[in-house]
C-alpha cells in the first residue's frame, strides 16, 4: 500500500467515525465514557493523520453505536492511486 493510499485509509476511518459518533447526538467525551476511554483518544481517532486505530477500538465504537467493523480486502491495480499524485 502506497503511503498516501494508508493516509486515505486513515482519513476514512476518521470521517466514519465522526460521522456516526455526530449522528447519534454524542460528544466526543459521551463515546469516551461510553467505551471506557477518554475525550482525547476520540479526538485522535478522528484525526484524519491518525494511524493507531485497532481492531479492539474499532470495535468497542462500532458495538456501542449499535454497528459492525467490516475489513475487505481488495487486489491491488496499478492505477490504484486514482489520479492523484504521489510527488
Amino acid at each position: 500500500m502506497t503511503e498516501l493510499t494508508h493516509k486515505n485509509v486513515n482519513a476514512e476511518i476518521a470521517s466514519q467515525i465522526y460521522r456516526m459518533r455526530t449522528e447519534a447526538g454524542l460528544s466526543q467525551r459521551e463515546l469516551a465514557k461510553l467505551i471506557g476511554t477518554h475525550a482525547s483518544a476520540i479526538c485522535r481517532l478522528e484525526n484524519p493523520n491518525y494511524n493507531g486505530h485497532t481492531t479492539a477500538i474499532l470495535n468497542r465504537i462500532a458495538s456501542v453505536l449499535k454497528k459492525r467493523v467490516q475489513v475487505r480486502f481488495v487486489t491491488e491495480r496499478a492505477d490504484d492511486n486514482h489520479g492523484e499524485s504521489l510527488e
